[in-house]
């Protein structure tokens, strides 16, 4: 069950304040902590999707220098975790690849801070995650959230995160656990497969 979930966190196409599209700066620690967070809650592949070379170049070089022999015997968690971590230019190429790996593409879930109509509460998730075969990937956006454009081509619109507060402003990094937790957790708990 839990061998079928993707994470992408998306820093092109992103929305600006001003509303244009643009691409937002991938953050090392995001790079690091969301692999961590999907490391232990068994996802298959963690993708960072940005369309800008020298932002490619920043990640590429963190995954070689943890996955060089220093890297591995430094911190041998740290590098089981970033194994999972593959960059792509683009939405497109991440479809592309989720596809080609199994054979199918997958039901894509739509995550932001915004509420929208027709958002699918967790409990409704986590029963999709049980009973799809095809596999799931969940999108993270940074900025001022993922674009119109996006939300078309998903499958799926998930509820928002919403605290006892109106202040609704979490970090990627902590969107990502939390919705993990919320839709997959007890199934890592009980040992899913």
């Amino acid at each position: 069950m839990l061998n079928k979930i993707y994470v992408a966190v998306l820093h092109y196409p992103i929305t600006g304040k001003d509303g244009r599209i643009l691409t937002t700066a991938v953050v090392n620690m995001d790079v690091h902590d969301i692999a961590r967070t999907c490391r232990t809650y068994m996802i298959k592949r963690y993708y960072v999707v940005n369309n800008l070379p020298v932002q490619k170049q920043i990640v590429t070089r963190v995954l070689n220098f943890w996955g060089s022999d220093f890297g591995k015997n430094y911190n041998a968690s740290r590098y089981e975790a970033l194994e999972l971590v593959k960059m792509v230019s683009y939405y497109e190429d991440l479809i592309e690849d989720i596809t080609k790996a199994e054979g199918i593409s997958p039901i894509k879930v739509f995550t932001s801070a915004k509420k929208r109509s027709n958002m699918v509460p967790y409990d409704e998730m986590k029963e999709m995650v049980l009973r799809e075969e095809r596999p799931i990937l969940f999108l993270f956006g940074t900025g001022q959230g993922m674009p119109k454009e996006i939300l078309e081509t998903c499958d799926v619109s998930l509820e928002s995160i919403r605290g006892h507060s109106d202040y609704n402003h979490l970090s990627v990094r902590s969107a990502v656990a939390i919705t993990l937790d919320r839709v997959i957790g007890e199934f890592v708990q009980k040992g899913g497969s």
